[in-house]
């Protein structure tokens, strides 16, 4: 069989050790056809880290591209841009992968045609693979699948039976190219700070598109989850990190849910965000409660302001440095 060409994308922001484990992880892969694309949006690199990196390029292990700005999205298209593969799978770079894991992404697209978008399995570091596989359930509960509500409901952690699913996550996803090239889809620069929603935004479209997104839990890695670095280029503690963790769920809503499919979302949200009801489980404080919901009302502002700016622009700014 004549097996496909499989570009891995991993993104990276001011992470050293963690990058480099990932790195050794991916050249290990026992696939045969794969290439190993970073785009880089650390300024400077230990001497170490540097060092390793520069091997890697100049012995054509990996692609190196270094970029002068921080988002996600933007590096995710960045890469988009310039990869060779037939399927397009994306990694953090602060993950651990056994062997076999690019065949397990390969093999869902093979079998089953009417797939663009594969999520694979991602486990806790935190707790060990065995103590994890005592807790597990065959199967998403039925509000998994809705737009409205999913979102507090998406397990790929304990869930064990390969299904369709709504949206993969960030760290562990692979595509089509054909998702890019054909319908012109791409992660939406938009998305703000840690970038929370950019997935399940592209992974709503593509569904569009009539593709299925399709859990494959072969498809595994441990996600170690870093708290600085990676897409984290603002504190989780700072205003605006909070302004666009609300902005990006209300964003993501105005592009894609209908008006019930909307009005669930604002309810969830707040119930878990704001108030701090399962799964969020955040401290219950009148103060804080108070806080979170002048977060809740300007982000939906800034999100709306989001949505009447795109009647003239699409604001793909990284895109549009890159041409």
């Amino acid at each position: 069989m004549d097996l496909p060409l499989v570009s891995v994308i991993v993104p990276t922001y001011l992470r050293e050790e963690t990058l480099c484990n990932t790195l050794a992880c991916l050249i290990e892969q026992d696939y045969p056809k794969f290439q190993i694309l970073v785009v880089d949006q650390t300024i400077n690199h230990t001497s170490e880290t540097n060092l390793y990196l520069e091997t890697l390029s100049i012995t054509g292990k990996i692609i190196w591209f270094r970029v002068d700005f921080a988002s996600l999205p933007g590096a995710r298209n960045y890469a988009i841009r310039r990869a060779k593969g037939e399927i397009i799978l994306f990694v953090d770079d602060d993950v651990d992968i056994q062997n076999g894991f690019i065949s397990a992404h390969v093999s869902v697209f093979l079998d089953k045609p009417d797939v663009g978008v594969v999520a694979g399995r991602v486990l806790d570091p935190v707790v060990t693979v065995d103590e994890q596989e005592n807790f597990t359930v065959d199967y998403l509960p039925a509000e998994a699948m809705d737009p409205g509500i999913a979102w507090y409901y998406l397990d790929f952690k304990h869930v064990i039976k390969p299904q369709e699913v709504i949206s993969a996550r960030g760290c562990n996803m692979s595509f089509r190219k054909e998702v890019f090239s054909k319908y012109g889809l791409r992660f939406d620069e938009r998305m703000r700070g840690s970038a929370i929603r950019e997935e399940s935004d592209l992974c709503l479209r593509v569904r569009h598109t009539g593709y299925k997104v399709w859990y494959a839990p072969s498809a595994s890695l441990v996600h170690f989850g870093e708290p600085t670095g990676g897409c984290h280029d603002i504190s989780t503690q700072s205003l605006k990190y909070q302004i666009t963790h609300y902005h990006n769920h209300f964003w993501m809503a105005f592009k894609n849910l209908n008006f019930s499919q909307n009005f669930r979302l604002y309810i969830r949200l707040f119930d878990c965000q704001v108030l701090g009801n399962p799964p969020c489980l955040k401290d219950k404080s009148v103060g804080k409660i108070l806080v979170r919901s002048c977060f809740y009302c300007w982000g939906f502002m800034s999100a709306l302001s989001t949505l009447i700016q795109s009647y003239w622009s699409d604001d793909q700014i990284y895109t549009y440095r890159d041409k």
